[in-house]
């Protein structure tokens, strides 16, 4: 695996990189929760997602190949997966961070 950036070649580094961006990890959970979204669809959900940089970032997921666009945009089978790993964070994170865990 290649970095997008030229910042390292280490293939955990490449995908925390590209997780670390900006919206990614937000586009990424959109289709997770419903695949097949549009582009209009996708600007609509991240409401302070400018075009551009949603532009950008499909573009940088669908190099990665963790999505693929056919009648909208899908996460492909490692897009799925990645997800499935990163769940049990957003359900640790709720659970540390969330209403109960503000106190």
């Amino acid at each position: 695996m290649t970095s997008t950036t030229g910042k390292s070649t280490r293939p955990i580094m490449v995908l925390m990189d590209l997780l670390g961006r900006r919206w990614t990890l937000r586009i990424l959970w959109e289709l997770h929760r419903q695949p097949g979204l549009t582009f209009r669809a996708l600007r609509e959900r991240c409401a302070d997602l400018s075009p551009s940089v949603l532009n950008t970032r499909l573009t940088e997921l669908r190099e990665a190949r963790l999505i693929m666009l056919d009648d909208g945009y899908t996460l492909t089978p490692e897009g799925h997966e990645l997800g499935c790993l990163i769940l049990p964070l957003y359900h640790w994170a709720e659970g540390h961070f969330g209403d109960s865990g503000n106190s």
